[in-house]
């Protein structure tokens, strides 16, 4: 609940970013994001159906659906075949982009995020972030 209120009173960063996916565990791609963004310091809020803490962050339930404003990049880490349920609550959220990590693309999804003018990026978060593409 605390994260939602954090998302409430608005976050400065034009580059909150969303992590679709996210996990403690250490051997997933979701996870050395989290941990890439964190060390830039880049705002993030970690999403997934997995609970815990990363790098002093809630990982809140996708499941809920929980409204969320301000988020600027949404990045992926769930692949195709789970992603059918969120791609229009993810969509609502009105990101600015979203990137579409390797093993994540999906036309569809692609589609619908463009035609409501969002920025879609098939790329690689933590390439991005350690080129400074981010």
């Amino acid at each position: 609940m605390s994260e939602i209120k954090f998302l409430e009173a608005g976050v400065m960063s034009d580059k909150l970013t969303l992590i679709v996916g996210a996990t403690t565990n250490k051997s997933r791609y979701a996870y050395f994001a989290a941990s890439r963004l964190a060390g830039a310091g880049i705002p993030f809020i970690p999403m997934g159906i997995k609970t815990g803490d990363v790098f002093g962050e809630k990982i809140i339930d996708l499941r809920m659906k929980p409204e969320l404003t301000n988020i600027h990049t949404i990045t992926l880490y769930i692949g195709i075949a789970n992603q059918e349920e969120w791609v229009d609550y993810l969509i609502s959220l009105n990101p600015k982009r979203i990137i579409f990590n390797p093993g994540t693309e999906n036309p569809v999804f692609f589609q619908k995020a463009k035609a409501k003018r969002i920025e879609v990026l098939e790329a690689c978060t933590l390439v991005m972030i350690n080129t400074g593409q981010y």
